[in-house]
C-alpha cells in the first residue's frame, strides 16, 4: 500500500495559489489509517513521553491515538476561545494576519516530556507557537511529529533545536 495515494491535493484551498494536502481520504480508509498510525508510532515508540499535544484540529486524529499507544496524556491545543477552563495562550503570525493557540493552564506540568503532533509542517508558525506555549509551562519537547512535511517551505527552520519527524515529505 502506498500511503501517499491517500493524501489528496486540493488546488486553491483555502486561498488561491495554495495546494492543500487533504488527509480525509486517509482517515476514511481503515487500512491506510492504521498504517499511518503505525508509521507515526514507530517514530516515537522508544521515547519517554508524558503528554502528546495535538494541534487543532487535524492534530487530534492521530495525536489521541499516539497518546493511547504511548500510555501518555493527551493535550488539545485549540484556537482562542474554544477551551472551557483557565487557559494560557500564544499568538503567532499568518500570511494574512494573526492567530492564537490556547491550552488549559494545568495541561502541562514542569518537566513533562512532550510529543507535539500535527498533520502538516508547512511554514512552521503554528508549530513554533505550540512549542513556545508548551515550554512556557515547563514542558520539554522531545519530538515534533507530523504526517507530512512540506520541505520547500522550510518550516523546520523555525523549530530549531527540536527534533522533527515526518512520515511523508513533499
Amino acid at each position: 500500500m502506498n500511503i501517499q495515494d491517500y493524501i489528496r491535493d486540493v488546488q486553491d484551498f483555502p486561498t488561491e495559489g495554495i495546494l492543500f494536502k487533504d488527509i480525509t481520504p486517509l482517515l476514511n480508509n481503515s487500512e491506510a489509517r492504521k498504517l499511518m498510525l503505525e508509521k507515526l508510532y514507530n517514530k516515537c515508540k522508544n521515547l519517554k513521553i508524558d503528554k502528546v499535544v495535538g494541534i487543532e484540529s487535524r492534530g487530534f486524529f492521530f495525536g489521541m491515538a499516539l497518546a493511547d499507544q504511548l500510555n501518555a496524556g493527551f493535550v488539545p491545543l485549540r484556537k482562542k476561545g474554544k477551551l472551557p477552563y483557565s487557559t494560557v495562550s500564544q499568538k503567532y503570525g499568518l500570511e494574512y494576519g494573526e492567530d492564537e493557540l490556547e491550552m488549559h493552564t494545568d495541561a502541562i506540568q514542569q518537566g513533562d516530556n512532550v510529543l507535539l503532533h500535527d498533520d502538516v509542517l508547512a511554514t512552521g508558525g503554528t508549530a513554533k507557537a505550540a512549542c513556545d506555549l508548551i515550554q512556557s509551562k515547563g514542558g520539554k519537547i522531545v519530538q515534533c511529529n507530523f504526517i507530512m512535511k512540506l520541505d520547500f517551505l522550510k518550516g523546520e527552520e523555525k523549530l530549531v533545536p527540536h527534533h522533527i519527524e515526518a512520515v511523508l515529505n513533499y
